[in-house]
């Protein structure tokens, strides 16, 4: 029976999809048009990961999680914008988010935006999300339908 358990838990881990194998763009036209070719939502994450405690916290309780993860590959293109105090990044990069900050009216972090590929928001929030993978997955879920 030990065995059985083992290899059912084996099994799942190979077929579950690792969270550290998530693609997160750094582009978000390029992520629009991922998301376009592909069916799919996206998810940007505006984020000062080098920073921002509960960017810290939100990307360890809910964006590295596998379940996470598993929605995520199925359903979103997702797209990362950093705003690190320490980090370095490219100018244009710096450019880019910051153009992205003021198109979306970010005033804190993190702030989640799921959106069409055409940029029209169908769900946001500004601040952590509790609840972990379940929670975002549902609110997800729930803006999809809109």
């Amino acid at each position: 029976m030990k065995k059985i358990i083992m290899a059912l838990i084996v099994c799942g881990a190979i077929l579950q999809v690792r969270a550290d194998e998530l693609t997160w763009l750094s582009n978000m036209p390029k992520a629009m048009a991922k998301a376009k070719a592909e069916n799919k939502l996206v998810l940007a994450d505006f984020t000062g990961s080098d920073w921002c405690v509960w960017c810290k916290k939100l990307d360890a309780d809910t964006l590295s999680k596998a379940e996470f993860a598993d929605y995520a590959k199925k359903n979103l293109v997702l797209v990362q914008l950093d705003y690190p105090n320490a980090k370095p990044q490219p100018d244009e990069l710096k450019t880019a988010n910051t153009a992205l900050q003021k198109r979306f009216k970010i005033e804190g972090f993190p702030t989640l935006i799921l959106m069409k590929p055409d940029a029209t928001v169908l769900w946001r929030i500004d601040g952590y999300l509790q609840g972990g993978p379940p929670a975002l997955i549902a609110k997800l879920d729930e803006a999809k339908k809109k």
